[in-house]
């Protein structure tokens, strides 16, 4: 059911992607969208506040085990989205993933088999996908 979706949303990006049809365009607005998904996330911390950023040093005692790791580890994220946050960087989100699907579509790829691949294999090295 959700590969339906995700195939549906291609289908329907392929039908609207006009002015941004060729690659070169397509990548530099893929890279645009990232931009302004870091500039939406920032500006929760500088503009509005709601979001604040408290970071430190990762520690995490020598003996735990990889698997164990991941209780140690923070987002350095203190609060709570408010709702013009939230709607903000969901829009951000949604154009980037627009502009990573334009650039499967024009590569002649299935948006479904990139994700189906990706959870294929991080569920095959699960936490040894340390990249």
């Amino acid at each position: 059911m959700k590969n339906e979706v995700v195939g549906q949303f291609q289908d329907k990006v392929s039908e609207l992607l006009v002015r941004h049809r060729s690659i070169l365009d397509s990548l530099t607005k893929f890279q645009e969208s990232s931009a302004r998904v870091n500039r939406s996330i920032a500006k929760t911390v500088t503009n509005c506040g709601c979001l604040s950023v408290s970071a430190s040093k990762q520690t995490c005692p020598p003996e735990i085990d990889l698997i164990n790791y991941q209780q140690y580890m923070e987002s350095h994220l203190k609060g709570d989205l408010c709702e013009h946050c939230l709607e903000r960087i969901m829009e951000e989100l949604g154009n980037h993933i627009f502009y990573l699907t334009a650039l499967c579509d024009l590569l002649n790829l299935e948006l479904t088999e990139v994700f189906d691949k990706e959870f294929e294999r991080i569920n095959t090295l699960g936490l040894f996908n340390l990249s």
